[in-house]
């Protein structure tokens, strides 16, 4: 895993979201020792140099529609070609797409969160 900080861009946007989605019960964490948005204790977003990667889940519309902005792909918070599949990476080139994206992964995290438990 690189040892890179993020951007100063990436990072103001990833502060920026934090304080926009606060009312809605996402906190800043960390996941991996890199920056994070959580929900309930889980990750929902993760900020490593200038991508940002968010958990909107594999089958989702948006994952799909996401994947099409440039250098976007699965998320490899490891960068070892093992990506997370419910999680798409963002690049900063795409930053006007992070709020979406978030909200859709908090979306997504809201969704899971009500769903039965099997027994």
């Amino acid at each position: 895993m690189s040892m890179q900080f993020p951007t100063p861009e990436a990072m103001k946007e990833f502060q920026r979201l934090t304080r926009a989605l606060l009312g809605e019960g996402v906190a800043a964490g960390k996941m991996f020792g890199k920056d994070a948005l959580k929900y309930e204790s889980k990750a929902i977003a993760c900020l490593i140099e200038d991508t940002m990667g968010f958990k909107v889940g594999r089958e989702s519309e948006i994952m799909r529609k996401s994947l099409e902005y440039p250098g976007a792909g699965l998320f490899d918070p490891s960068g070892q070609g093992r990506p997370f599949r419910d999680w798409v990476s963002v690049p900063e080139t795409s930053i006007e797409h992070w709020e979406t994206l978030a909200r859709a992964a908090l979306a997504a995290a809201v969704e899971a969160e009500d769903e039965p438990r099997e027994a």
